[in-house]
């Protein structure tokens, strides 16, 4: 059974800084796609950033990484503000084996930027 797990969310002041990250475990043959949305209060689901994408919003801020021994992705956000506030989602296209993959999302961690 795959899943997606992120972390590393939590309250942070403005201007502050985060890192968070998705972990992909189970029975997997290859992961790609990997990415990172986020939802804030009464508003859509918006992409944050690929590993070849920013947002606008977040570009000079925000930082995407993969390790792929660790089947990990990370987001580091730094100058972090108020309108950063939602839940951070991290989606990945997963092969459990060389004919079967489909798109996972994880359960979502919650950043909150506010003094």
């Amino acid at each position: 059974q795959v899943q997606l797990v992120e972390s590393g969310g939590g309250l942070v002041q403005p201007g502050g800084s985060l890192r968070l990250s998705c972990t992909a475990s189970g029975s997997i043959f290859s992961i790609n796609g990997m990415a990172w949305y986020r939802q804030a209060p009464g508003k859509e689901r918006e992409l944050v950033a690929d590993l070849t994408t920013y947002a606008d919003s977040v570009k000079g801020r925000f930082t995407i990484s993969r390790d792929n021994a660790k089947n990990t992705v990370y987001l580091q956000m730094n100058s972090l503000k108020p309108e950063d506030t939602a839940v951070y989602y991290c989606k990945a296209f997963i092969r459990t084996s060389l004919y079967a993959g489909r798109e996972y999302w994880g359960k979502g961690t919650p950043v909150t930027v506010s003094s």
